[in-house]
């Protein structure tokens, strides 16, 4: 029940409603108290610290895969924890389809050092939160961030994501240019839209005002259209003298959609995908969690995850998606290809289409150019070509290009040419139910080995078990009888438990074959835990940069003020260097 993620109290009251009342459970509450106390004293009686890297050597040695890296510094000895990353195979696998783009997000602290979680995470074909790793770190500094995406990209074999989403701090901005220059820094317009009220002074009780900002933010399809109603925007409400807007509007090129069209994004317009994750992970944790604790939550929350996914999975391969529309043509295709989440996303698109005018404007052989339009909103209309010899459509929107599936102005171009299928080019393979299919297949090539070794002792087993019940049964009359098989067993197991560690022990003296490499040794070094913060009054969610207009002070603990690049322990870096599927 602990585990599951009950108070003791809790659990105590469930119990005694199960037993049938406080004189039926048999200990007091002070007992049940004491009993989960002691349980978590044994569990980090080498340091809470020590115990989650003692994990993670322990899982590595399980997992090859498995990568971990950590920081030790301050200190007497110079061995507190500083900074902490790690993945599991799992998460790599899945950074391989999905890692085009990803949510980086630390305005959270759920633990009683104070120490920032910054999980990492991205968007599967289901359209569900998938990790691709996490760290904890002791402050926000360039260096630290920098730190962060370093260890990330090594542990992904140097894979840089097409498109990252953060809050706006400028250490971390300043990380990104360095570490991935090739990757798009995109700002989380969620945090602009939330702190934005607090800028808004007495506007903020116009809703003509607040229609007008969100329009600037994601509403706008071109950068003209976008200059043009900001223009319009900071002149009707005389916010020419606001620092904050002149602030905003020099970052317009990291939060803007509509000058983000050529860049992959999924469709991403904020980090609430990563907002979900901390709440997700934060539920159970207070800021008295230790980092035992906050290591099993966020290991349950990964397999709740992963869980969804699987269940997703089996929707897809096991039933078909319904329609209000007529499920023919280019829609029965979809949803034979989509996975249900994306193939209402399609329906969607093509449910517009549908209501749209078209006039086309230019005919060169088989190649059109049209213009398409909703009937009511002159203003929404694009220009789409469409080359009838090779199907080859492309529209001015850049839909495709932002997030991965056509828009409602060529499926209208497509409906008028009568092209039943979505064209291969235009099919992303990271939306599609098969997105996964590779590691399916090496996974169950995996599994299909470690089930042959253990159907190699099925059949004794087998045959074991209906022996040892069939003697149960014939002894379970008598009261000597029953004694007898008790009294036998017990000697059997101890007889079994000896030769079992007899051959523990000659296994251990046969000579093991060495590494060399000292990345993996499995010295494991002496781990302090980092100063526990005092965290009474302390906010459950920090303001960034950009909400205060200035660097957030904090109350800075010994770990957070580790001076040089401490010392830098953990796993091979992989040396492959995957590639998106």
């Amino acid at each position: 029940m602990l585990e599951s993620g009950l108070r003791p109290a809790q659990a105590y009251n469930l119990m005694s409603h199960e037993a049938g009342g406080i004189q039926s459970v048999g200990h007091t509450l002070t007992d049940h108290l004491n009993y989960i106390s002691r349980k978590k004293m044994k569990e980090i009686e080498g340091g809470d610290a020590q115990n989650v890297i003692d994990n993670l050597y322990q899982r590595q040695q399980k997992d090859q895969d498995h990568f971990f890296r950590f920081k030790l510094g301050g200190g007497d000895k110079g061995n507190k924890l500083t900074a902490i990353f790690w993945r599991d195979s799992q998460m790599m696998e899945d950074y391989k389809i999905y890692g085009d783009v990803i949510v980086f997000d630390t305005t959270f602290r759920t633990n009683k050092y104070n120490l920032i979680c910054a999980p990492i995470v991205g968007i599967n074909n289901h359209w569900q939160n998938v990790m691709f790793g996490c760290a904890f770190i002791a402050n926000e500094t360039q260096e630290t961030f920098e730190w962060v995406l370093n260890t990330f990209k090594k542990s992904m074999g140097g894979l840089d994501p097409i498109s990252i989403f953060t809050d706006q701090d400028l250490a971390m901005s300043k990380a990104i240019q360095k570490v991935l220059p090739n990757t798009r820094h995109r700002l989380c317009i969620w945090h602009l839209i939330k702190n934005a009220v607090s800028r808004f002074g007495a506007l903020k009780k116009d809703p003509e005002f607040k229609k007008v900002f969100n329009k600037c933010l994601r509403g706008c399809i071109t950068p003209e259209e976008f200059e043009q109603c900001w223009e319009k925007m900071i002149k009707d409400y005389k916010l020419k003298q606001s620092k904050w807007f002149n602030r905003l509007y020099k970052l317009k090129n990291k939060w803007c959609t509509a000058l983000s069209k050529d860049f992959f994004s999924a469709g991403i317009l904020s980090s609430q995908r990563s907002e979900s994750t901390n709440n997700a992970v934060g539920f159970k944790a207070r800021k008295s969690t230790s980092l035992t604790d906050f290591f099993k939550i966020f290991d349950n929350t990964i397999q709740r995850w992963r869980k969804n996914e699987a269940n997703a999975d089996f929707r897809c391969a096991n039933s078909k998606p319904s329609s209000n529309l007529p499920m023919c043509g280019i829609l029965k295709h979809a949803s034979e290809i989509y996975t249900q989440t994306l193939f209402r996303e399609i329906e969607t698109e093509f449910s517009h289409g549908l209501k749209c005018l078209t006039k086309c404007i230019d005919e060169v052989g088989s190649a059109f150019m049209y213009e398409v339009w909703i009937e009511e909103n002159e203003k929404s209309k694009q220009l789409v070509s469409f080359d009838m010899t090779n199907n080859t459509i492309e529209c001015s929107c850049k839909n495709f290009q932002e997030v991965g599936w056509l828009c409602y102005h060529c499926f209208r171009v497509f409906f008028i040419h009568s092209v039943n299928r979505i064209p291969d080019k235009y099919i992303y393979k990271r939306w599609t139910k098969l997105a996964k299919a590779e590691y399916w297949k090496r996974r169950e090539e995996t599994t299909t080995k470690s089930e042959a070794q253990q159907q190699k002792y099925m059949p004794w087993r087998t045959v074991m078990a209906r022996k040892s019940y069939n003697l149960i049964l014939k002894s379970q009359a008598y009261q000597e009888t029953r004694r007898l098989l008790e009294v036998k067993y017990n000697d059997i197991a101890k007889e079994i438990e000896q030769v079992i560690l007899n051959k523990i022990s000659e296994e251990a003296q046969e000579p093991q074959q060495t590494i060399d490499n000292e990345e993996h040794q499995m010295n494991i070094p002496v781990v302090e835990d980092p100063e526990r913060a005092n965290t009474k009054g302390r906010s459950k969610r920090i303001k960034g940069f950009f909400e205060k207009g200035k660097q957030p002070k904090q109350k800075k603990t010994k770990a957070m003020t580790v001076q040089g690049e401490g010392i830098e322990y953990g796993t091979i870096t992989p040396i492959q260097k995957p590639t998106l599927f």
